[in-house]
């Protein structure tokens, strides 16, 4: 075993649920993820710093979403209007942010070989029937290398008929009680879900007193950076079907999210943005989040 290798491990604990850790020694990198818990990222570690912000109590209590992490989006991100959509002349329900973050993901593979590596894999099944009528298959692999973490993304579609899909991830950062922050993107307009009004967007933006999210409209560059607290930048780079970034946080909650989505709130309603998986193929995309320190 080489230095390189000796470098990478990959532990589990139980801490109400199974949590994986994949470990990378030589960065002082870690990532901890529950397959159990919609397959989410409770936290992740790079370069030393913590990055994440979790609430444990919503973490530990089955019934609850979980409010921190990184949640996985699927098939929808954002809410419906009434928590319904029509699709093909049938409404079905469905709730905030779709079916994969609330359900079991199972363990499909393991990696320590120049790289830390866990792969998990959600299928649908009775429940995710009831609320999204398509077959499908999800196999997400966390890559840690580097000191960044990289999410690869697989959205299969095992219908007979064409799949709509609106992936996306809801990171909540660690970044400090202050909402004001400066954005390294390019785009120049956003989308404010608060009075529902598009205005410009020159880098910095402040959601104190906001309530609702808000949306980058037009970035060129797949790409976002911005502070965490005092400790140094945070930057997410993404495929370029993630061609909206949402900002959210709550006040007196010391996160910010910034959110990639492929499309809008609403999508499955509107129609708008969708990504048309057809039958026996897979979406491919990718999320690599890394942390430089001041």
């Amino acid at each position: 075993m080489n230095a390189a290798e000796s470098s990478y491990q990959i532990t589990s604990r139980t801490d109400t649920f199974r949590i994986y850790e994949l470990v990378e020694s030589s960065t002082d990198s870690r990532v901890q993820i529950c397959p159990e818990r919609g397959g989410i990222v409770i936290g992740c570690q790079l370069n030393g710093k913590e990055l994440l912000y979790l609430d444990r109590a919503t973490f530990l209590d089955p019934k609850s979403n979980i409010r921190g992490g990184i949640p996985v989006l699927f098939p929808i991100c954002g809410q419906l209007v009434g928590g319904e959509y029509e699709w093909e002349g049938v409404t079905s329900k469905m709730r905030n942010h779709g079916v994969s973050r609330t359900e079991v993901w199972e363990v499909a593979e393991q990696n320590k070989d120049g790289e830390a590596s866990l792969t998990v894999v959600q299928r649908s099944d009775e429940t995710t029937l009831a609320a999204y009528p398509f077959e499908f298959e999800l196999r997400f692999t966390y890559r840690l290398k580097n000191g960044n973490l990289t999410i690869d993304q697989s959205y299969r579609n095992l219908s007979d008929r064409p799949m709509p899909v609106q992936a996306g991830f809801h990171p909540y950062f660690a970044t400090g009680e202050g909402k004001k922050l400066t954005y390294r993107s390019d785009a120049t307009k956003l989308l404010d879900y608060n009075d529902n009004q598009v205005k410009p967007f020159d880098g910095t933006f402040d959601l104190s007193g906001k309530v609702e999210s808000s949306a980058l409209l037009d970035a060129k560059t797949p790409s976002i950076a911005f502070p965490l607290a005092d400790k140094g930048t945070i930057t997410l780079d993404y495929s370029e079907a993630f061609n909206k970034v949402v900002l959210w946080s709550v006040q007196g909650k010391p996160f910010i999210c910034v959110e990639p989505w492929t499309a809008l709130n609403e999508a499955l309603n509107t129609k708008e943005g969708l990504i048309m998986v057809a039958p026996g193929e897979a979406l491919e995309l990718d999320l690599n989040i890394s942390f430089a320190k001041r």
